[in-house]
């Protein structure tokens, strides 16, 4: 019987990552499978952000596939990261794709990102009897799952592939269903990256045409503001900081890369701070990785809030990076569970911090620190899901605190019990609801308790 993969791919990173996985062999021979590769836009508008396929480069990545698939045509007018068919419409849907990509009678293989969201959630849930892979969408890997998958999803993933982004940490996602990790070779990933920034050299210029001068710093931008995270204002605000940090160790050209789905908005705001300053700002909205960039400019330093491209650039390219707004980031995440959370942490304790004035401040030296930190944060995140990080968060928090509290939330700590917690007489705020009588009586006892110690 043929054995089909559909593997689905929505950023350029996650196709990067796929494409190496694939060179690696960790996905099987390449002449045993008929691959399909589903596309996915996930973007707020779709319909104004170039999707994967329309991106230079693309034709490097395109020969390890046999069928493309546009997964945003295929659900129109319903968008990917918002659709997910009722239990009892999955059969129905799963048979119309299968008639639909020519998979009748074939065994299929799911190669997915992002588990636990759709669209990867959705493909899981419609070809339901299908073995699964999982691989990594960058930093968040080294955190746990996000929320807890369909029943008898996690009995089918066969493994999870990672790139060594942090060497020595063992990405935590998954963990909990017992799946083994397999990293992909960083020589495979190098091979991607260089050519796609073969094919993509030419579109590597100013927006005059003009090359960029070797070693110009380079600034990757975020999407927080959509996110809810930081408001338009916010986000814009932290760009400038990014710029005044630059433009203050003596560089007067820069890059900048906003994020593909940022508004226009954005990048006139930082525009506008560039000419007061007197400095060259290049925009550069090719939708091109920033590695591609990194790769061709060497930028002498490159510049994000806690974009896995900071990782990525010194991990394979050797670039210097500094980070803005992080410490802000971990305080100003909500709900304690968000994803983001961890990138944000290992971005923190790792990357040197930019300030206005050009100063870098090095992050403490967490070395072999770094793994029970991580571990922490992630039991802090999702008690629930991972009771065996108990013991060893407990002793880190004891150990550590509170050269480490901007890492955690106090309210969280009080809540699981853990060092680093509110004294009992604030723990009630946390417990017990406002205007509740039980609170009243709990902060009374707690009063007649401090009295008779005193």
């Amino acid at each position: 019987m043929t054995t089909t993969q559909i593997l689905l791919a929505s950023t350029p990173f996650g196709a990067l990552t796929l494409a190496a996985a694939l060179d690696a062999g960790l996905l099987g021979d390449d002449g045993s499978r008929r691959r399909v590769l589903v596309v996915s836009n996930n973007a707020a508008i779709p319909e104004l952000t170039p999707g994967l396929t329309a991106q230079p480069g693309w034709e490097t990545l395109a020969h390890r596939f046999h069928t493309l698939v546009d997964w945003n045509a295929e659900i129109a007018p319903l968008h990917p990261s918002g659709w997910t068919p009722r239990e009892d419409e999955l059969p129905l849907y799963e048979r119309w794709l299968r008639d639909r990509w020519g998979l009748t009678g074939h065994d299929i293989e799911l190669v997915v990102e992002s588990i636990a969201v759709a669209p990867a959630r959705t493909l899981c849930a419609l070809f339901f009897g299908a073995p699964i892979t999982v691989y990594s969408d960058g930093l968040m890997s080294y955190g746990p799952t996000r929320s807890t998958l369909p029943l008898g999803v996690g009995s089918r993933i066969d493994a999870f592939l990672h790139l060594d982004l942090v060497p020595g940490l063992v990405p935590h996602l998954l963990a909990e269903y017992g799946v083994p990790s397999r990293t992909i070779p960083d020589a495979a990933f190098r091979k991607v990256l260089d050519e796609v920034t073969g094919a993509v050299r030419g579109a590597l210029t100013a927006p005059d045409g003009t090359e960029v001068p070797e070693g110009t710093p380079l600034m990757v931008g975020q999407y927080l503001a959509a996110l809810e995270i930081l408001s338009a204002q916010e986000e814009d605000d932290l760009h400038v900081a990014m710029l005044r940090g630059v433009v203050a160790r003596g560089f007067t050209t820069v890059l900048f890369k906003p994020h593909p789905a940022s508004p226009v908005r954005a990048t006139e705001h930082l525009a506008a701070e560039a000419r007061r300053l007197g400095v060259r700002l290049l925009v550069v909205d090719q939708p091109v990785p920033a590695e591609a960039w990194c790769a061709a400019v060497r930028p002498a330093l490159i510049v994000g809030c806690f974009s896995t491209a900071l990782v990525t650039a010194t991990r394979y390219y050797g670039v210097p990076a500094a980070a803005v707004g992080a410490e802000m980031l971990l305080d100003r995440l909500a709900p304690y569970e968000n994803s983001n959370r961890i990138p944000v942490t290992i971005v923190e304790a790792t990357v040197p911090a930019l300030g206005e004035d050009g100063s870098l401040t090095e992050p403490a030296n967490y070395g072999p620190l770094l793994a029970p930190l991580v571990a922490a944060v992630t039991y802090a995140m999702q008690a629930g899901t991972r009771p065996e990080l108990r013991a060893e968060a407990a002793a880190y928090l004891k150990e550590h605190w509170p050269e480490v509290q901007r890492f955690f939330k106090r309210r969280r700590l009080t809540s699981l019990g853990l060092p680093g917690g509110l004294p009992p007489n604030r723990a009630v705020e946390v417990a017990v609801p406002r205007a509740s009588r039980r609170r009243r009586m709990a902060l009374r006892a707690f009063r007649q308790v401090d009295r008779f110690r005193d």
